[in-house]
């Protein structure tokens, strides 16, 4: 923690300098936010008709910092800074408090915004905490993430354990009263170019008197690192109700291809329905895909509901409490029989936003 609260220090005195450099062009603002979360884990799970189950409790901290520059005449750069090294960003606390903390930058990009139009390229935020087409596409059959874990097509595992940022191309311009986005990505670096694994992802948000509408597409242009060429489309409904915002959310994901040696025969799609009202949030998710290579069905249930208690807030920041519940019901049904796999989480949130 002392080397973690130097570089932390050293970094904030470095903005400051630059922020208040004379000759420095463009101004230097640093938001960031720093939070604690006590989470409790209970996790049963029934392996053809052996049942198993394990609790848990732990505390966990997550530091970012948001560092970004108005360059004038629209051009602009933004960056966040955070740990990678666990899910989220989140330390857990461990033995003898011996854990380290290293910050490091996630995310960094530039571009140019116009009246019409906009550009920006670098390590882009991808909005999947509140958009699940990459959930869907990378994990419609649930595999191991980045942390080792296993990864479902819920609980959204693009922004959590992906760090919600690809590194890519984004192009927008304003068509009419709807806006279309292109974006380009590069998934992986597989030495050769044409086995590196490059997506195209593309929307157009389009207003339908108070409605938002905006269907959606993603295309594997080459391939991914294991070998899969998955592409997925679908649609995003923003309806408000007085105070009140609801979100529908509908994709399909499906791959049929071989490539060296792999082969792959799927298809799935996830529901969500998500409500957000004053301080309370809460979205449900369905996902069911069918592995015809492997006659197996995946079914994927997730609830999350959150409440957001305003402990302080002003001009110069706030600190919230939110408590928070997600549970997750899995099954895996083959020619074996059925695995479920059921994990309940409760989360207590403190957040100093500043």
């Amino acid at each position: 923690m002392e080397n973690t609260m130097k570089k932390l220090l050293s970094l904030l005195a470095l903005f400051s300098v630059m922020s208040y450099a004379p000759n420095a062009s463009a101004e230097l603002k640093l938001n960031g936010e720093a939070g604690i979360r006590l989470r409790d884990d209970f996790n049963d799970v029934d392996t053809y008709g052996v049942k198993t189950s394990k609790d848990d409790q732990y505390f966990q901290y997550r530091i970012r910092l948001k560092p970004s520059a108005d360059l004038g005449n629209g051009y602009f750069f933004k960056a966040l800074i955070q740990d990678e090294s666990y899910a989220g960003g989140w330390s857990t606390v461990k033995d003898n408090n011996t854990e380290k903390y290293n910050l490091a930058v996630s995310q960094f990009y530039f571009g140019h915004n116009s009246e019409n139009s906009h550009w920006q390229i670098g390590r882009l935020p991808l909005g999947s905490f509140d958009n699940p087409v990459l959930d869907l596409t990378l994990y419609a059959i649930p595999g191991t993430g980045p942390q080792g874990t296993k990864l479902y097509a819920v609980d959204t595992p693009i922004s959590t354990n992906h760090f919600d940022r690809l590194f890519g191309f984004n192009y927008g311009v304003n068509i009419g009263k709807g806006e279309w986005n292109v974006i380009v990505v590069n998934f992986d670096n597989q030495a050769e170019f044409f086995n590196d694994g490059y997506g195209l992802y593309t929307s157009f948000k389009a207003p339908l008197g108070k409605v938002t509408v905006v269907p959606q597409a993603y295309f594997t242009l080459t391939h991914l690192a294991d070998g899969r060429n998955p592409f997925s489309f679908g649609a995003q409904v923003f309806i408000p109700v007085e105070k009140s915002k609801i979100s529908l959310s509908g994709f399909y994901t499906a791959d049929n291809n071989s490539y060296k040696g792999n082969t792959y025969d799927y298809s799935g799609y996830i529901l969500r329905v998500k409500a957000e009202s004053g301080p309370i949030l809460a979205w449900v998710d369905y996902n069911k895909t069918t592995d015809d290579r492997h006659n197996t069905d995946y079914n994927n249930t997730f609830v999350w509901a959150q409440y957001n208690f305003k402990i302080y807030e002003s001009a110069a920041g706030k600190f919230n409490l939110t408590p928070t519940i997600r549970y997750r019901a899995s099954s895996q049904k083959n020619a074996l029989g059925q695995i479920d796999n059921d994990l309940f989480r409760t989360e207590l949130y403190a957040t100093v936003t500043f």
